[in-house]
């Protein structure tokens, strides 16, 4: 069973402008618990959960969560909980860097990266557009319905390990995709010119369509390799063994009297922002970043950092002026 399977489309979502009260309402009225904050092109952003709506140690969160959910749209706000409504956004109050994932995830791995990573819902992405979400409650419903009917061994087999991604966790690695590169534009045919100076400047000529469009290809098939990296970075998912790797590679970096070790080189157009907060060293970086380079982030907050280990992030190359890759590295010197 894929992700697309259980899935839950069209998806309800808000833009990074979207009140705290417009958000409570979309909540309210699509009776969800969350939803995902995409930008004017339909990227995903961050997301929203009922729980970022209020402070997570309001006394409010220990109740109904419509009840508490109807007062910040609208009807008789308590005067605290105005307090902490009044000019807050999506932007404000979301979770970020996202987990994301492909359709063709199986359902068990869907089980580890919300275990992995500690996440009640995961959007699935087609073609940078978020079209699904997939919860918890949608893992427990087939839970509930497989233990219900008569398993074959390999569905049973299925069954048991979703049930033990979810009580133990682990890590997982999805698919890698790409897409085929465009067939190469035709060169024009060369003509036979006279031995005359004008006949010299048309091989001139020729010469140089030939150079433009052999330019012209490379910026094309440099394009789509790109296109097709993001892709991969975006379906990949960091598993245990891949990150305890990194660790590894790191610590021999250390050995060799290296200060810091590069972890991920990613295009910069995997970040939702196209690279600009770490171009121009914004605080709130982490949150731009989206597929590999935010599970890395992820899990180096929450293994790494307690440890005095740092994570940085810079542009590496600015081809035609714009920011090209990203460097995440890990420091301790």
């Amino acid at each position: 069973m894929k992700a697309r399977d259980l899935m839950s489309s069209p998806v309800v979502s808000v833009l990074p402008d979207a009140s705290v009260r417009q958000i409570a309402s979309t909540l309210l009225k699509h009776r969800i618990s969350g939803v995902p904050v995409v930008d004017a092109g339909g990227s995903l952003v961050g997301m929203v959960s009922d729980g970022d709506l209020v402070k997570r140690d309001d006394a409010q969160r220990q109740t109904r969560w419509d009840w508490w959910l109807g007062l910040l749209a609208g009807e008789d706000i308590h005067p605290e909980v105005l307090s902490q409504a009044a000019n807050r956004t999506a932007r404000d109050v979301m979770s970020a860097p996202v987990i994301m994932i492909d359709e063709d995830i199986t359902v068990e791995e869907v089980a580890q990266l919300m275990t992995t990573y500690h996440v009640k819902r995961l959007p699935l992405v087609r073609a940078g557009r978020v079209c699904g979400i997939v919860t918890r409650n949608d893992l427990q419903r087939v839970i509930a319905q497989e233990s219900h009917q008569a398993q074959p061994a390999a569905h049973k087999g299925i069954l048991d390990n979703i049930i033990a991604a979810l009580d133990h966790g682990r890590g997982v690695h999805t698919a890698k995709s790409a897409n085929e590169s465009p067939m190469p534009a035709p060169n024009r045919e060369d003509r036979e010119v006279g031995f005359d100076a004008s006949g010299f400047r048309e091989l001139v000529s020729n010469f140089e369509h030939k150079e433009s469009e052999g330019r012209e290809q490379t910026q094309r098939d440099a394009a789509e390799q790109r296109r097709a990296r993001i892709a991969e970075l975006i379906n990949h998912h960091v598993t245990g063994e891949t990150w305890r790797g990194l660790i590894q590679q790191a610590r021999k970096a250390a050995e060799n009297g290296e200060k810091e070790f590069l972890l991920l080189r990613f295009p910069s157009e995997l970040c939702s922002d196209g690279g600009r907060s770490i171009n121009v060293a914004e605080a709130d970086w982490p949150s731009t970043l989206r597929g590999e380079a935010a599970e890395i982030y992820l899990r180096w907050e929450r293994d790494l950092k307690p440890r005095g280990f740092h994570l940085s992030a810079i542009i590496l190359d600015f081809p035609g002026g714009m920011p090209g890759d990203v460097g995440l590295s890990l420091l301790w010197g």
